[in-house]
């Protein structure tokens, strides 16, 4: 069963738009039907001709478009499918028609390098408000071929983004179908499960990935902290970390973690001022108060902020712990720490002052154009993202 809106994307090629623009919220609906939809009309008018599938990363679009799609036993039925994942090629034949579907990954600026020179049939950019703009515009130019065409969809962001001003706010002069996606959209959630998704966010997250609205960063990050989200108790056992923002002059912080079945708890802390004491320390010495902040526990792995190249060097050179580089991407590590805060999984205990009181500071830069946080107050908020972005995910994966 497909919903109404579903049945637009099937029929966005045949009609007299040049490009489709789906938005709104998280699982309503939008990604599968598009690939297929994607898929469909291009082995109906084209053949031997390549065309362009991007997300985010390689990897994030390989595992959220190409691998669902060629699981999906009606594309199996339908086509011969050959997905070559050495060079990132899908290929799809069916009879004398064979075609070719290539993937790329916006990142960051430099990405629009790896589609330059391609010459594409179509390009189909999934989570494309997550992309460089010069990334995308270069994918557009790639379409070159007769007939192309131009799908897009993603999850709202800022009102000030520039492809909600350019492209959704300019839709009917760009000749864009635009398709506003809610929860209710994709048939195949259940209540209970739509229930599941509007519990798991709050403050922005929610206004975006639940209502579908593209709105403001404003107010704290994290308006959901409170008592509920603090414990007295501390985990009987289980597999301990230490999560590390570096600081020299500003604070350095460092959270010892208890995973257990149930979810992470915060049980102990250490939070060093060099400004605020007027009294810098080495490397050595924060290696020092690492091995007493991890004194009677068995610790796997201390993440670290990876721009703290002298401190890794430091704390491996001792060969006591595992060190692992942090995945600094801020906004996913704000959003994941959200969800375990909002879910239950990650707990603070009472005697972790400082971060307490940082959950209570941290706030967006409500002057910004772009999604951004002010840097004051954020060094337990660092590390505590730090631990929930690299470690915490594996133990409990929230969605993208």
């Amino acid at each position: 069963m497909i919903s109404a809106k579903q049945k637009k994307i099937l029929a966005f090629p045949y009609s007299k738009y040049d490009a489709l623009i789906c938005d709104g919220a998280v699982r309503s609906g939008k990604t599968s039907i598009m690939m297929w939809a994607f898929v469909d009309w291009a082995m109906r008018e084209f053949s031997g001709q390549r065309f362009g599938i991007c997300g985010k990363t390689v990897d994030s679009a390989s595992k959220n478009i190409i691998v669902p799609f060629i699981s999906m036993s009606l594309a199996k039925e339908r086509y011969t499918l050959r997905w070559r994942r050495a060079d990132k090629i899908l290929e799809v034949r069916r009879g004398a028609v064979t075609n070719f579907f290539e993937v790329f990954g916006g990142k960051d600026e430099s990405s629009f390098m790896l589609i330059q020179g391609r010459t594409l049939a179509g390009v189909l950019l999934d989570e494309v408000a997550l992309m460089p703009r010069s990334f995308v515009e270069q994918a557009l130019t790639r379409c070159s071929v007769d007939g192309a065409r131009l799908w897009f969809s993603c999850n709202p962001d800022s009102p000030q983004h520039w492809f909600y001003l350019e492209w959704i706010k300019r839709h009917k002069e760009r000749n864009a179908l635009y398709l506003h996606f809610a929860l209710t959209d994709n048939p195949s959630l259940t209540e209970a499960r739509i229930k599941f998704y509007e519990t798991s966010f709050s403050g922005v997250f929610y206004d975006r990935y639940v209502r579908g609205l593209w709105v403001v960063a404003e107010g704290l990050v994290y308006p959901h902290f409170g008592e509920q989200c603090i414990t007295d108790e501390e985990p009987p056992s289980g597999r301990y970390y230490i999560s590390v923002d570096y600081g020299t002059l500003n604070p350095f912080s460092a959270g010892l973690w208890c995973v257990t079945k149930n979810g992470a708890t915060r049980i102990r802390e250490y939070y060093y001022s060099g400004r605020g004491t007027n009294a810098q320390k080495t490397d050595e010495e924060y290696y020092q108060d690492l091995v007493s902040l991890a004194d009677g526990y068995n610790v796997d792995y201390v993440v670290v902020d990876p721009s703290a190249a002298s401190f890794i060097t430091t704390v491996f050179r001792h060969g006591k712990f595992h060190v692992v580089k942090a995945n600094n991407d801020i906004l996913d590590g704000i959003r994941r720490t959200s969800v375990y805060l909002k879910n239950g999984k990650l707990k603070i205990h009472r005697s972790c002052k400082d971060s307490i009181r940082e959950f209570g500071l941290y706030r967006w830069d409500e002057d910004s154009t772009v999604d951004k946080v002010i840097k004051e107050d954020d060094h337990a908020m660092d590390d505590i993202r730090y631990f929930c972005n690299t470690i915490l995910v594996r133990h409990f994966p929230v969605m993208r």
